[in-house]
């Protein structure tokens, strides 16, 4: 099942897909993030993430052009606590070291990253050997 989010102009900012065989979720956004657009693309990730009963979130920035730091409190306040009573319980976070995502990245990390396993990743091939490490030891 693969979800695409578009913004008001029809350009998708983020898709989010379950693996079944990996048995996690991918989100991918893509461009610049607006506080609406994160919050509307969170939002979708959740219902993906419980319909799917699935407590791995790989979460790819790579793609992402410029901060995001105006949704961190959002992200912290409202999507945190119901990720994790919906079951999340490792957040893989891959960005780009040096770009402007990765400051807002590191900004959410220190918000969030103590609610459940959540580790920052240079590419999404290390955020999935990861992933797969947890899956295995639990």
């Amino acid at each position: 099942m693969k979800k695409e989010i578009s913004n008001a102009f029809g350009k998708v900012y983020l898709t989010i897909e379950y693996n079944a065989e990996k048995h996690l979720v991918y989100n991918n956004w893509i461009g610049y993030q607006t506080h609406a657009g994160i919050v509307t693309g969170a939002n979708a990730c959740l219902e993906v993430l419980q319909q799917a009963g699935c407590p791995y979130l790989l979460n790819d920035n790579t793609l992402v052009v410029g901060p995001w730091d105006h949704a961190v409190e959002w992200i912290a306040t409202a999507w945190t606590p119901r990720a994790i009573a919906g079951g999340l319980t490792h957040f893989a976070h891959v960005v780009s070291p040096e770009s402007l995502a990765a400051l807002s990245a590191q900004t959410m990390h220190t918000s969030i990253g103590t609610y459940f396993q959540m580790k920052t990743f240079g590419n999404a091939d290390e955020a999935q050997a990861w992933l797969r490490a947890a899956r295995q030891a639990q």
